[in-house]
């Protein structure tokens, strides 16, 4: 029996779904475009950290979808995600800190910017050890992992859109 017997159509859903989140993503990025350009650099310090988000579960549940995986290489792959990832979540704390004269970030930008990711891929790093021992378990929390980064990637999305609308809006109101 695989290690990944039974998880293809879960990740088939999750991939399809960050997929076409992320496509969505970048249309609404080009919509919103004049609002970028009034934002430049604190907007993209919270869209680009989504679309990271986004394309992590994309490419994991590609990789996960690869035949013949072995412990070895599901080890490896899982490891080298979570801690780049997580490296990369230490360059979103940098980000936020360096645009806080334009946007100062509040606890829940700071829980759904850096906790919860940083707790998801810590997970996936963590499972790249934790396979040797406990692999069938390692798959559930792997598939536990993927699945918070796509809500977390939701929430963002949701999050930016919403505060480039109200940003819109009241800088249509503030002009005669």
């Amino acid at each position: 029996m695989s290690l990944l017997e039974g998880w293809d159509n879960f990740y088939v859903i999750l991939g399809s779904a960050a997929a076409g989140l992320l496509g969505l993503t970048f249309v609404v990025i080009a919509l919103l475009s004049d609002m970028r350009r009034a934002h430049p650099s604190g907007l993209g310090g919270y869209i680009t950290p989504t679309i990271i988000h986004f394309g992590t579960v994309l490419a994991l549940s590609a990789f996960l979808s690869v035949p013949r995986q072995n412990t070895t290489s599901l080890s490896l792959g899982l490891g080298a995600t979570g801690l780049g990832t997580l490296i990369y979540t230490g360059i979103i704390v940098t980000n936020m800190r360096r645009f806080a004269s334009d946007y100062v970030p509040v606890l829940d930008d700071w829980l759904w910017h850096v906790l919860l990711p940083a707790l998801a891929y810590g997970a996936l790093f963590a499972m790249g050890f934790f396979i040797w021992r406990q692999p069938q378990q390692c798959m559930y929390g792997v598939a536990a992992s993927m699945t918070l980064l796509l809500f977390i990637g939701i929430h963002n999305a949701w999050d930016v859109a919403v505060s480039i609308t109200l940003q819109k809006q009241k800088k249509q109101q503030n002009s005669p």
